[in-house]
């Protein structure tokens, strides 16, 4: 590793974080990394001990500093954060994400290597206790996500969006930051605004992020209820962008529901259906759940199933008005040339 590397920003979007904030920015302050390093922590409206532990944090590390973020939307702590903080090189980390000791290190070189504007790697789910362990073993498997490569893993190379991210300044500077509207998927629309304008997004498995999953059923439901909700918007927003992979969580809600009409109303062949989805979701969680205790091996068929239907019926019931709205936002991609006229 050369003796200086360029400086970089840490960017984090917090809200009610209590649980992780610490050691998530403890995995950032003890990166193998050479260069200069700044943590700006984008502070929303949390109802927890989230603020306190901020506090304590700029007060133990004169790198680590904090901006307001009053509305609490995710692009908006960002942009704040981006504003606030001065350095080439711009990471980002959510609160409850921890980067392997040496990620910083490794996207800079990749970014240097590749060309690329932003760069990362693998979510890397990992949980506390069972219920977590069985989030993380949904989110890891093939059954669970698909085959999304920064949850399962896969080859380097050029990619549509990537996990978080590490970019160049000027790549966020010449786009204008994350469009606000977004309140989920705004890493993806950023990124595609910067391959609209011929920038390349590069993903690499040597980039890993350990991820915290969420610590109840009702919050899982909520996290890909919102995921659902916004990939239509995505959908909508960008023709052409939705697959087989995407279409597949919201025709598994409507299949199930016309199998328990069909079974309340004509026949009980109707339960075939969601009797079927439940055997193949336990079956599934076999090899998902392997090394894992009893305990969470016995909770992966719920994560499963709640990460399915959640998703599905926040992608059904996604109103148009509010992919209207954001279409009505559209950024176009600003090209490097015409920044400089």
């Amino acid at each position: 590793m050369p003796a200086q590397q360029p400086a970089v920003s840490v960017i984090m979007p917090v809200l009610d974080e209590e649980h992780y904030l610490r050691d998530s920015v403890r995995h950032i302050l003890e990166q193998e990394y050479a260069g200069e390093m700044e943590v700006v922590i984008a502070l929303g409206p949390s109802t927890d001990r989230t603020d306190e532990i901020a506090a304590e944090l700029v007060a133990e590390d004169p790198r680590v500093h904090t901006v307001p973020n009053p509305t609490g939307r995710t692009p908006a702590a960002l942009n704040a954060a981006i504003k606030a903080s001065r350095h080439p090189i711009v990471v980002r980390v959510d609160g409850h994400g921890m980067l392997s000791p040496n990620y910083i290190a490794t996207a800079v070189r990749l970014l240097e290597e590749t060309g690329a504007q932003n760069v990362g790697g693998i979510m890397h789910a990992e949980g506390q206790n069972a219920w977590e362990e069985a989030v993380a073993a949904a989110m890891t498997s093939k059954i669970g996500v698909g085959n999304a490569p920064f949850h399962t893993g896969g080859q380097a190379g050029p990619a549509e969006t990537v996990y978080l991210g590490v970019f160049r300044r000027e790549a966020l500077e010449q786009q204008g930051g994350y469009n606000e509207e977004f309140i989920r998927a705004q890493d993806w629309e950023l990124n595609f605004r910067i391959r609209e304008a011929g920038g390349l997004i590069w993903f690499s498995p040597e980039l890993m992020v350990q991820y915290r999953p969420r610590r109840s059923v009702r919050a899982l439901a909520k996290q890909y209820k919102d995921y659902g909700r916004w990939r239509h918007v995505v959908a909508r927003y960008h023709s052409g962008s939705i697959n087989l992979r995407y279409l597949a969580p919201p025709t598994l809600v409507c299949a199930i529901a016309a199998g328990v009409v069909v079974g309340v109303a004509v026949t009980p062949l109707g339960f075939a259906v969601p009797a079927g989805y439940f055997a193949a979701i336990a079956a599934g969680s076999v090899p998902a759940g392997k090394g894992l205790g009893i305990k969470a091996r016995a909770q992966i068929p719920v994560a499963l199933a709640t990460m399915h239907l959640s998703w599905g019926f926040g992608f059904l019931t996604s109103p148009k008005a509010l992919a209207n709205k954001v279409i009505a936002s559209r950024r176009p991609a600003v090209h490097r040339d015409s920044s400089q006229v």
